[in-house]
Formats: structure tokens, sequence, C-alpha cells
């Protein structure tokens, strides 16, 4: 068997781009190790083609609703096969060039496959064994086996096959909450699949309340959301799922579908990389655990990204590559210190859309003894007035003795861009009184983020 040793291993594509060029450029013996296709989840199987798939859920939307403004139009028909061709070929094309941009840096070596490691520092793929004196982890997720009696065998969809799926469901049956099945279900039902959502508690239960029960309350306008269920059983015959559900009321229910999308969250790959076997200390879900300067209990060995866990999302994994290459090759007294975040954002990009900063309210008042907040509807603004809406909510927290800002949560059009305002606010720890002497563009939609201002500012 082969054996290399090199200065630096990354395993994993995705994020691992924050370590894997900018080592080779100090001159370090590199080697990358990927077995899936080159981007890792977000630009493969996550947030990139999601979103370029619901783009067009966004327009059959607006369409759908164009009668509001005066405008007639026919019912819009979309080609499924070619939207998702389109999508898959774009993004194929974005993974397919990052190996000849890997082959042109003479000091990285690549190596396709999947590893396991076989000591604390060295790991193999296929006939390869590769050791090395730093090592990254930074391989992604995948998607969590359903438990649920019968599924086992069936071809039900998790997120990987639906974001491929040229053909149109008829039906479909999401199981799960999240985001990942909001958004998804979203994308199957406006593009011309009958889909239900069997939802164990509550849709987007990590969100703040109020923001939660606007898109809540939204969202079952659209589509039949069943909460506070249990699953029973599911069948697989004559091409059609027979899922067995007991709902809240106690009454079980059985739901005839074409497809069934399983969205019930994401387990690391802790467990074929081999990692407790060589002393690896993982979390009770298999996640790596790391200290604040993302190094596992191994030496010379750091994590970052979806495999420790939380935060999971593409930008925070970016975030903490960029910061543990500094702390490593850079400034090592970083390594002493640890990360201090900045305000970590996120979004959904359902309908209607959500962006969100910092605390929720049930957080803010656990931590502090003074909170102070201010709301605002879209309808009350100016551009809510033009854009037609009857939802949308903006949601600020305020705490402590000088009213800085510690959350920020919106629900409504444009949320993902509109949270930004809120992320700048944050990171400058900007207080109620900065926020209240601030001009805001009128009749910009950000008039909501001012009427919320006010709003606290009343409630002093």
């Amino acid at each position: 068997m082969e054996t290399k040793h090199v200065d630096v291993l990354i395993i994993g594509s995705g994020s691992g781009s924050k370590i894997t060029r900018p080592a080779a450029s100090l001159g370090y013996s590199v080697a990358i190790i990927e077995k899936g296709p080159f981007g890792g989840t977000c630009l493969n199987r996550g947030c990139i083609p999601s979103k370029m798939l619901i783009h067009p859920a966004d327009i059959m939307a607006e369409i759908e609703e164009a009668n509001k403004f005066n405008i007639t139009v026919s019912k819009p028909t979309i080609d499924k096969q070619k939207l998702v061709k389109r999508v898959s070929e774009s993004i194929d094309k974005d993974s397919n060039s990052i190996g000849p941009m890997y082959a042109k840096i003479p000091n990285l070596s690549v190596y396709r496959g999947e590893c396991k490691f076989i000591g604390t520092h060295t790991v193999q793929v296929n006939d390869v064994r590769v050791s090395a004196d730093k090592i990254f982890i930074v391989a992604g997720c995948r998607a969590n086996i359903p438990t649920i009696p019968g599924i086992e065998g069936t071809p039900y969809l998790t997120y990987a096959e639906a974001l491929r799926l040229e053909e149109q469901p008829e039906s479909m049956l999401v199981l799960g909450g999240g985001y990942i099945a909001v958004e998804l279900g979203y994308y199957f039902g406006m593009t011309g699949t009958k889909v239900d959502f069997a939802v164990r508690s509550q849709l987007l239960s990590a969100i703040d309340k109020d923001i939660r029960k606007v898109f809540q309350d939204e969202f079952c306008k659209r589509f039949p959301v069943h909460l506070q269920m249990k699953p029973i059983s599911v069948s697989y015959h004559d091409k059609k799922f027979h899922t067995k559900i007991q709902l809240k009321t106690g009454e079980v229910r059985e739901f005839v579908t074409t497809h069934l999308l399983s969205a019930i969250g994401v387990a690391p790959v802790t467990d074929q990389l081999n990692l407790a076997a060589h002393g690896y200390q993982l979390d009770c879900e298999g996640f790596i655990k790391v200290d604040s300067s993302f190094r596992t209990n191994i030496p010379n060995v750091w994590a970052f990204g979806d495999i420790i866990g939380h935060p999971m999302f593409r930008h925070t994994a970016n975030y903490q590559g960029e910061w543990v290459f500094n702390s490593v090759f850079k400034d090592t007294a970083l390594q002493k210190v640890g990360i201090t975040y900045p305000p970590i954002p996120a979004a959904v990009f359902s309908n209607p859309q959500i962006g969100t900063v910092g605390l929720t309210q049930e957080e803010a008042e656990a931590k502090y003894s003074k909170v102070l907040i201010g709301t605002a509807d879209y309808p009350d603004c100016a551009m809510g007035a033009a854009l037609q809406v009857d939802h949308g909510m903006v949601k600020l927290i305020f705490a402590g003795d000088g009213y800085e800002l510690v959350g920020a949560h919106i629900v409504g059009k444009e949320a993902s861009t509109l949270i930004h305002i809120l992320i700048a606010y944050m990171r400058c720890k900007a207080n109620l009184e900065i926020l209240k002497d601030t001009i805001y563009i009128h009749p910009a939609l950000a008039e909501v983020v001012r009427n919320a201002v006010r709003d606290a500012v009343s409630n002093l």
C-alpha cells in the first residue's frame, strides 16, 4: 500500500478551501481528500442549487398574486425537467472547475474517495495511507435516516435527491418542520406538486416566537401543515407511499402520495471517518468536540464547519475557516485566545422569507434584567402599501442599561436582505439612540425597521 506524508491534510473540499490553497501558497505540502463532487454540501446539494430552484417558485408565487396589482395573467406552467437540468448543469460546471484549478498547484495532492482514520494522524483513502503534521477535518453531514417502521428500502427522498429530481411529483408528504423542509416543500408546492407537511412539533422551532407565528400563519394558508404529529408507519406499493400519521387529536390518518420527502435534520459523518476508534472526542450526537480555537482533543488536529454541529451555515463555516487559517499559519497567538464571533445571521428562503440575527426574546429575557421590544408590521409602511402585502413583521430586541441592539428578526418580503441593516448595527454594538437617530430612505422597505425602532422608543 502506498504511503504519503504531508505538512497539511484537509478532509472535505467545501469550506476546506479556506485552508487548501492558502496553505499551499505558503509552500506547505498539502493534501485534500474529497469523496463527492468538489465544493461540498453548499455548492452541490445545499444552499446554491436550492436557491436556484426556489427563485422560480418565488416567481410563481408573484404571478399567483398578480391580480392584487390589477394584472391579469393566465395560469403559468413550468418545465420542471428543463429547470432542474439547467440548475444541475450550472452546479456541475462550477464543481468540475475546481479539480483543474487544484491540478495547477504543484505542492497539492488530491485524493478522491471515502477516507477513514487508521491512526490519530493517519487516514486511508482507497489504497493510499496519508499522514500529516496538521489535519483539518471539514467533512460535512448527511441526511438523517428516518426510523419510521417500514420506510427502510423505500424510494423516499432526502434533500440530496430532491434537488436533482427532474420529474414533476404529483403529490408529496414532507416529514419535518425545519428550514430544509419549508424551503424544499415550498419549491415543490409552488411548481405544481400537491404538498402536505407532517411536523412533530412546530415549524421553525428555533425562530423567535412572534416571527414564527407570522410565518406559520401565512405558510399554513398555502399548504396543509399537520403539527404535533407522530409518524406511525410507511409502506410503498403500486408506486405510491402510504404513510400513517397520528395527528395531535389522536386520529390516525393515512397519506397516499407519489413521493415522500424526509427532511428531519442531518447527522455528521464522523462514524464513516472512524474517529471515535482513534480517541477523538465526539458529543452525544456524533459531532466533533472542539475548543474555542477549533482544536480537537488530538494535538494538531482542527475541525470546523457542519461537522462540529453549530452553527451549521456555510457563511459561518467560511468565517471559521478563515479564522483557523490565520490562527494556525499566520498569528498563532490567536490559538491561545480563541474566536470571538461577530453577530451570526441566518435566513429561511421560503415564503414568507425570514432573516434573523442575535438573541430571540426568550433568550434575551433569560440573559438580561432589562429588555425592550419594538415591533412593526410591513403593511403599515409606505412600501408595504405599494407591495400590497397583508403580512410581514420586524421585531427588534434591545437590552441592558444602554439598550443595545441584541436581536433582530424579520419575516416578510426581502427579509434576508433587509436583515443586513441590523447585522451591521449589531456588529457596531449600536443602541436604541443610534437606530433612532438614523435617516431611513422614504419610501424604502427599510422604513419598517424605523417603525420598529419608534415602537421601542414608545415602550420606554
